[in-house]
């Protein structure tokens, strides 16, 4: 059943205009009677279209509930920048798996060094992969793309958060066992194909982030988060 998230939706007034009327009348040529589904702020409106005009798809509202697909922990990607278009399928995944939003960080070993004003650029293309990645996958809402920042300014944002996690592939960190079930708010970190410097790794220490060994072998930096999320959500009951 299509997707679309509108904000604006009124459950007094249903209806869908704009940008989500064309691609129903449109793309998906979709007609009376048939089914779809409105997520406004969190909440799923269940509905049957029940006219469709040239600019507006006037809906019957069927049933309504709080999307049940968002996961009960708010879990912030903060990702190394990749080389080439692999940032396009981690954000991707990472919506489907469940991620509150997606931090893109300037790391020492980046392959990829662009400035903030270029990355802004390529920020309204990953916002639209996150919609569509919600829509797809069912989620409540959808996550935003941040801007690009730095280890520092990454750090300062995780020291407020309940859990911070490094990925590093030296041994001694703990394990994703060791990381506690029952809070609210989680940050991962993952590096690019280089991995981190010792001092960055210093720096995000010192602001409490924990870091993580996820075994012997190395994953790639478009594996790495993946398979984070994975195990995050399902030590914390998100993927059973």
């Amino acid at each position: 059943m299509p997707k679309f998230f509108e904000d604006g939706f009124s459950p007094d007034a249903p209806y869908l205009q704009g940008e989500h009327a064309r691609h129903i009348g449109y793309a998906l040529r979709m007609r009376t009677g048939e089914k779809l589904t409105v997520n406004a702020c969190g909440i799923d409106y269940f509905c049957e279209i029940d006219e469709i005009t040239s600019d507006t798809v006037y809906l019957n509202i069927l049933s309504s509930e709080r999307c049940c697909a968002e996961p009960t922990i708010s879990v912030t990607l903060f990702q190394a920048l990749p080389k080439s278009d692999k940032l396009e399928q981690i954000v991707q995944k990472a919506v489907e798996l469940g991620a509150a939003e997606i931090v893109p960080v300037l790391t020492k070993r980046c392959i990829s060094r662009m400035t903030a004003a270029e990355f802004e650029k390529k920020r309204v293309r990953l916002q639209k992969i996150a919609k569509e990645a919600a829509q797809q996958s069912g989620r409540g809402r959808i996550p935003e793309i941040a801007p690009l920042q730095t280890v520092r300014e990454a750090a300062e944002r995780m020291k407020q958060m309940d859990c911070g996690i490094v990925l590093y592939e030296e041994e001694g960190g703990i394990s994703f066992r060791d990381v506690p079930q029952n809070l609210s708010s989680y940050g991962v970190m993952v590096g690019a194909e280089g991995g981190f410097e010792p001092d960055e790794i210093a720096l995000l220490s010192e602001n409490g982030v924990k870091s993580v060994w996820l075994g012997k072998r190395i994953l790639r930096c478009e594996t790495a988060p993946l398979a984070a999320l994975s195990i995050l959500m399902y030590h914390t009951g998100n993927m059973n």
